[in-house]
């Protein structure tokens, strides 16, 4: 295979990444589209091209020699927004985790590194790739170089050669840059010669051949006009191509040899794959854990005689295959007391009568990988375990938070325990899954119980030392197992009422359909991207600004859709019908799939995803119904009791985040407001807009509330403009207008950054961390993204502690009362309850004075209640 380099020129790609996908993010809050979309370029480039060498380029800063010529030079450019900024030292992570050079030099634009690089490839006659949304770098086009330039986003290219060049301009590649000294380019803000666009200086070009011979011949050129512009722009258009000029022997300090390919190395890419949860790219990785050490386990065959009556503690992992242990087979038990480990079926544990009353008692000790799990598994072979005292992957969650936790191997792993093989090892993946021999099952329980064994005691120390100890044993521990009861418990969900439902979109898709048609005069597949791009910008001659076209066709996304609303009635009535459509194929006839033999449907809630605490759940996610629409939140209807006589009833909290953000900053006006019981989204509206109560309008509260919110989720001007519709500027002066309305969360701003970069972590007010550790980081755009997220963990944090707590306090005094209540579901800052009619009042009180004190602050905890014979009227 011949050696082939590639060039990317990456401040380019990651803004054509940026723009071309919509706004991305992962578990973290880091916005990942502009790394999502170079990751996609990266994938098609090493597949496609196989190269040997690579190296991907930035731009070191503002200042560059050409500024030098003329101080304006990329003047004008808007200020890059935070989103895209926060990304970029995650695409420099990128460029490492796939053993790329990247490289930046002072003074020198990334144009330079590459033409540098580039020549040096052409002396070598090596074959090369250059990368870039830039047309400037189209000059270093040759026999040795194409340009791949991005047209649209980062996948649709046209291959710039020399003769690409020559049929589209006429001319060879090295005149690109007289082209660029008439006509200037607005992107750089280089001002070429006024009144010369891109045809008069082509045909200028065509008829004298460069910059200084067209200013040669100026009493040959025709049109009074363009004769003066050039006359009096002289300077500027001999500048201009001296600012275009790619220098290609700028003074780098890397060579060709240093963007040499190393042998291929997966394992770098796993780790930042599962920081940004890009899911389909871990899935497309043939990745194993490798084991370093062996250890022998003994597995002790005569569980049957043993007696656990003495035992006062043990170290139990029972396993299912596959993720959901709310149904799949039970394969394996494995026990470690007293030194002696065990492995035994599922079938076999009622033969020992001392162990079942030992997993029963509440005074043995009990150590697991996952209590929730583990209790739910145990119940299903009718065992009821008491005494769960430590968890090991809630704690190997506390204690680092940004870990996508995997499995036992893994948490070992991170203590120096290495005998453990993945269970991706073990059970292999994807289609390929199955449970192995039982030798090969029963030898790998066995060393995931003595991991725990082993681990377990090691974690409780660290804890001990961070004071997290009553967060796991009071908090995480005990939550654990009020959600294995809401799992076990599940919602009951009426099927009739969903295909009910199913026949009315059906009907309303239907009758869109017919109108669709009717708006385009012809009959065509909706469905079909490609042909709905034909109908709109063809057959109805439509235009938008953000009109693309790809390979297959027009593209027909969301916000190119959005982009044409008023236009046409077509497009009000395609994306209802695109809602609609989603709408019924995922919820309406999803839940359906997903109804249980007994008429309810079990989610599995997440402790262990959100670093700031919150719970998810999946199969199905409850938290993602899309409730702002109105059939959206009429599949709540479909969720019902089910007793007779009982209804569903749910207790909301009440702007949790800004409460806790009063009570935080101890902010005088967020105090006032929630103490005296005024609307926070008036107060800040009338602070901000300097009006008085009766005068503050609806569309200043709305504003009062996006920046409200915005300041808990570390809104930046970027967003907040898209949210509200308005300028960056506009958003930036109301985000400051707001912090000088309310000081002390400014101060707090202020205080919470510097408590990071002193700690390396911020806490919640149950003292949950966050690790921080790009707060003190030299590059501006990480510690930019790490600053807002030390700002907005400890509010959202201490908010998903407050109801965690309100839960497990519910379960502690709920028995002790005769209430027949249970508790379903939790979605958000909302608790989800079915209720006897009789209990109704008395549990409602109940419940919100649990809630409600769940934690004290500064100001009140609210929370507001209904009930219903479904969700829907609970609501």
């Amino acid at each position: 295979m011949a050696d082939k380099l590639i060039l990317i020129d990456g401040n380019s790609i990651a803004f054509r990444a940026f723009y071309a996908l919509p706004l991305l993010k992962n578990q973290s809050n880091l916005h990942t589209n502009a790394i999502y979309g170079f990751t996609l370029m990266l994938e098609k480039l090493i597949k496609e091209e196989q190269p040997t060498h690579f190296l991907i380029a930035f731009d070191a800063g503002k200042t560059t020699f050409r500024h030098e010529t003329y101080k304006d030079y990329k003047g004008g450019r808007q200020k890059t927004p935070s989103e895209l900024s926060e990304q970029f030292p995650y695409i420099r992570k990128l460029a490492e985790a796939y053993q790329i050079k990247h490289y930046e030099q002072d003074m020198y634009e990334a144009d330079d590194i590459i033409g540098t690089l580039a020549k040096e490839a052409t002396e070598k006659q090596l074959e090369t790739i250059i990368v870039t949304g830039d047309r400037d770098l189209t000059q270093l086009a040759s026999d040795y170089v194409t340009i791949y330039y991005t047209k649209k986003g980062v996948t649709e290219i046209d291959k710039y050669t020399p003769q690409f060049i020559q049929d589209l301009y006429g001319f060879e590649p090295k005149k690109i840059i007289d082209l660029k000294g008439l006509m200037g380019d607005k992107s750089d803000n280089i001002p070429g010669v006024p009144g010369v666009g891109e045809k008069t200086a082509l045909k200028l070009l065509h008829e004298y051949g460069s910059v200084e011979a067209v200013l040669e011949n100026l009493e040959h050129i025709k049109g009074k006009k363009l004769n003066e512009n050039l006359t009096n722009h002289k300077e500027d258009a001999l500048m201009s191509k001296q600012l275009a000029t790619i220098n290609i022997d700028a003074p780098i300090n890397v060579t060709l040899a240093d963007t040499l390919l190393p042998e291929k190395d997966e394992s770098r890419k796993i780790a930042l794959f599962q920081e940004l949860d890009f899911k389909q790219m871990l899935e497309q990785l043939d990745s194993t854990t490798q084991v370093k050490e062996e250890k022998e386990i003994i597995i002790n065959e005569a569980f049957n005689s043993f007696d656990f009556s003495s035992a006062q503690s043990m170290d139990i992992r029972i396993r299912c295959f596959q993720d959901n242990y709310l149904k799949n087979e039970i394969i394996g038990v494995g026990i470690c007391v007293q030194g002696e480990t065990f492995v035994v079926e599922p079938d076999t544990l009622v033969h020992n009568i001392s162990f079942i009353e030992a997993l029963k008692s509440s005074d043995v000790n009990k150590f697991v990988y996952d209590a929730k799990e583990t209790k739910v598994l145990f119940n299903r072979l009718n065992i009821e375990i008491q005494g769960i005292a430590h968890c090991m992957m809630l704690a190997t969650y506390l204690l680092d938070p940004a870990l996508k936790i995997i499995d036992v191997a893994q948490s070992a792993q991170l203590h120096n325990v290495h005998y453990v093989e993945s269970d991706e090892m073990i059970f292999g993946k994807g289609a390929k899954m199955h449970v192995p021999e039982q030798h090969i099952l029963f030898k790998h329980i066995a060393a995931e119980v003595n991991a725990i064994h082993e681990v377990s005691p090691i974690q409780l120390e660290k804890l001990k030392e961070l004071e997290q100890v009553e967060l796991l044993t009071e908090l995480e521990l005990p939550l654990a197992l009020v959600l294995a009861e809401m799992e076990m418990q599940g919602i009951k969900v009426n099927k009739e009422t969903l295909k009910d439902m199913q026949n009315e979109i059906q009907v309303r898709l239907d009758g869109l359909v017919t109108r669709i048609h009717d708006h385009a005069g012809s009959t065509f597949n909706i469905n079909s991207p490609k042909q709905l791009g034909v109908v709109l910008f063809e057959d109805l001659a439509l235009d938008s600004p953000k009109k693309k076209k790809t390979k297959t066709g027009y593209s027909t996304a969301v916000d190119v859709l959005e982009s044409l609303v008023g236009k046409h009635p077509i497009i009000e009535d395609i994306l209802l019908y695109r809602t609609l459509s989603k709408l019924q194929s995922t919820y309406v006839e999803g839940l359906q799939k997903l109804i249980g033999e007994d008429g309810k449907i079990h989610t599995r809630f997440n402790q262990v995803i959100a670093q700031t605490g919150r719970l998810s759940s999946v199969d199905p996610n409850l938290q993602n119904i899309p409730v702002r629409l109105d059939e959206g939140r009429k599949i709540r209807k479909a969720f019902v009791p089910s007793e007779a006589d009982s209804v569903i009833f749910a207790a909301d909290y009440s702007q949790i985040e800004l409460r806790v953000l009063a009570h935080i900053t101890g902010d005088k006006g967020m105090l006032d407001a929630f103490n005296q019981g005024i609307d926070i989204h008036t107060k800040t509206a009338m602070k901000v807009f300097d009006v008085s109560k009766e005068d503050v309008t609806s569309n200043m509260r709305r504003q009062a509330k996006a920046v409200n919110f915005g300041i808990v989720y570390g809104i930046s001007d970027y967003g907040l403009s898209q949210s509200l519709g308005i300028t960056r500027k506009a958003a930036q002066e109301f985000i400051d207008n707001y912090l000088e309305s309310f000081p002390n969360v400014k101060a707090y701003m202020n205080d919470i950054i510097q408590e990071a970069k002193q700690n390396g972590y911020v806490t919640t007010l149950l003292n949950r961390r966050r690790y921080i550790p790009d707060i003190t980081s030299r590059n501006f755009n990480l510690r930019g993204f790490a600053e807002r997220t030390a700002m907005n963990t400890p509010i959202q944090g201490s908010a998903a502690d407050i109801i965690k707590l309100a839960m497990v306090h519910y379960n502690e005094q709920v028995k002790e009362t005769d209430f027949k209540a249970r508790l379903l579901l939790q979605v958000h800052d909302e608790l989800i309850f079915e209720v006897p009619k009789a209990e109704l009042e008395a549990f409602s009180l109940f419940v919100k004075n649990i809630m409600e004190n769940a934690m004290d602050l500064d100001v009140p905890l609210e929370v507001e209640y209904n009930s219903g014979e479904s969700w829907y009227e609970a609501k």
